[in-house]
């Protein structure tokens, strides 16, 4: 058997795989330019009738923002200082109202959460139970792949970087299983068992992210943009009560379909099981950081779950949970300033927030969508809010992030579906769900999506067809199942 893989070096392979998703290459002085040309252009474009200037003013600095995330001149947090920057400098905010951001505590929930994932990553927890899944389900391809996202599932609310989650702890597995069965993508193997896994991985990656407020970077922008636009107020459990039904629905149908039409040579993999055993030898009896940080992330979910009768908000919980691991030492305050990722997403975070806000608060979305209340006039709320979400979806073929396609059209999107009559939180919730599920289409427009594909396992155009294919039967389960989920819910 072949177990060259899955292990001691995983958890550096984890603390690699962040800077990825970081963006610290060097200055690129091209799109830099392209940048500042696209804000210049924008702010000296006489402002429409009904827009004040320094609201004109602010979208001038928040496109050139999107454009500089997706071109990336510079990484994501220090374009984030360069807005905030050139916010303050033309006096288009106060220096006070353009540091705003920073005290949003929806902001902090996400920087705590990427501290609060160390510890699965630093106990080893993470990667134990995905063995103890493969352990029990992976007698079978089919079953094992359900075992990682059950895997996954399970670490979502926990690790808010879906490409930590996914490149870090996942990726490797997934590798190591595929080679056990000698399935590699350079030796015309990879059809074996290696695509099959990692395109199911990808797609349920994509499924999970969207179940939680806590398992993908960018969600709490969307609570905190919902608030804003559509005066909405999403908790923890809110969101997962609504997705829980539809996410587990895709989670069971989509790893079924890509084995019907993306069909691994290898049926049977009893050798996996005994791999899952191996691994599980080595690491020996649960440790004691690892009970503690089991515990701790368990009290969490209960108190999230909780949160609203016990009078405890969803950051003060997180909060919480971190404290408990440094009193406890799973954690040092060393592993929490290592935390790049939280640091990085706290700057761009906060820049975002306080862009956003003010946009609406100066009048700018409300005038955006009493316009596009006009074009769609004339039709009820439900064909409108589902022409919009499908032109959101769909729209992330000209994204390379996320984040960037959140920041760019989600308040908006979101104004003109409230303005047309469909119900505040059902369109929130529904849009917030669909940035998620959009990601699935290509092999660029997410943070997991370069770690997966880059594997080599899947041809391009594989990807884009399967990926496109999901995508309508991920429409049709959440649009379907889950609306029916959400009428029981009384969403609408």
């Amino acid at each position: 058997m072949h177990t060259k893989a899955a292990s001691p070096g995983m958890k550096m392979k984890f603390q690699r795989a962040e800077p990825k998703a970081q963006n610290t290459g060097n200055l690129k002085l091209v799109p830099l330019l392209i940048t500042f040309l696209v804000g210049i252009l924008i702010w000296f474009i006489p402002h429409p009738a009904g827009v004040q200037e320094n609201a004109w003013h602010l979208l001038a600095i928040f496109v050139a923002t999107i454009v500089g995330f997706i071109l990336k001149p510079l990484p994501m947090g220090a374009m984030a200082v360069l807005s905030i920057t050139l916010t303050a400098l033309t006096g288009t905010l106060s220096v006070t109202d353009a540091l705003s951001g920073f005290s949003a505590s929806v902001i902090w929930l996400i920087v705590i959460a990427f501290f609060i994932s160390r510890g699965f990553v630093k106990t080893g927890l993470g990667t134990r139970i995905a063995y103890l899944f493969i352990r029990t389900f992976g007698k079978k391809t089919l079953g094992l792949a359900y075992s990682l996202l059950a895997t996954d599932l399970i670490l979502s609310p926990a690790i808010p970087s879906n490409t930590a989650r996914g490149g870090g702890i996942l990726v490797p597995i997934y590798k190591s299983l595929a080679e056990t069965y000698g399935s590699r993508p350079d030796d015309g193997t990879d059809r074996k068992i290696g695509s099959f896994l990692f395109k199911v991985g990808f797609q349920g990656i994509v499924i999970t992210s969207g179940m939680f407020m806590t398992s993908m970077a960018a969600n709490p922008l969307i609570v905190t943009f919902a608030k804003q636009v559509a005066h909405v107020d999403i908790s923890w459990t809110g969101w997962a009560l609504a997705s829980i039904v539809p996410g587990l629905v895709s989670l069971i149908i989509i790893p079924y379909f890509i084995f019907k039409v993306y069909p691994p040579e290898v049926k049977e993999t009893p050798e996996a099981q005994e791999l899952a055993r191996q691994k599980l030898k080595e690491m020996g009896p649960l440790k004691t950081s690892e009970k503690i940080m089991l515990g701790v992330f368990v009290l969490i979910l209960v108190l999230w779950i909780f949160g609203t009768q016990l009078k405890l908000v969803d950051t003060t919980v997180a909060l919480i949970g971190l404290s408990l691991l440094l009193l406890t030492q799973v954690l040092t305050f060393d592993d929490v300033k290592k935390e790049q990722g939280a640091w990085d997403t706290l700057t761009w975070f906060a820049a975002l927030v306080m862009m956003a806000g003010f946009l609406n608060t100066l009048g700018l979305v409300p005038w955006f969508s009493h316009l596009m209340q006009h074009s769609i006039g004339g039709m009820g709320w439900v064909p409108a809010l589902l022409i919009l979400l499908l032109v959101y979806f769909f729209v992330h073929y000209f994204f390379a992030s996320q984040t960037a396609h959140i920041t760019a059209m989600y308040s908006a999107f979101l104004a003109v579906a409230v303005a047309v009559g469909a119900p505040p939180m059902l369109a929130a919730l529904t849009l917030a769900f669909f940035s998620n599920l959009f990601a699935s289409t290509t092999h660029y427009g997410s943070g997991p999506a370069p770690v997966f594909f880059g594997a080599n396992y899947v041809p391009q155009k594989n990807w884009w067809s399967i990926g496109f294919a999901v995508a309508i039967l991920n429409i049709a389960i959440w649009l379907g199942v889950g609306g029916l989920w959400w009428k029981v819910l009384g969403l609408w």
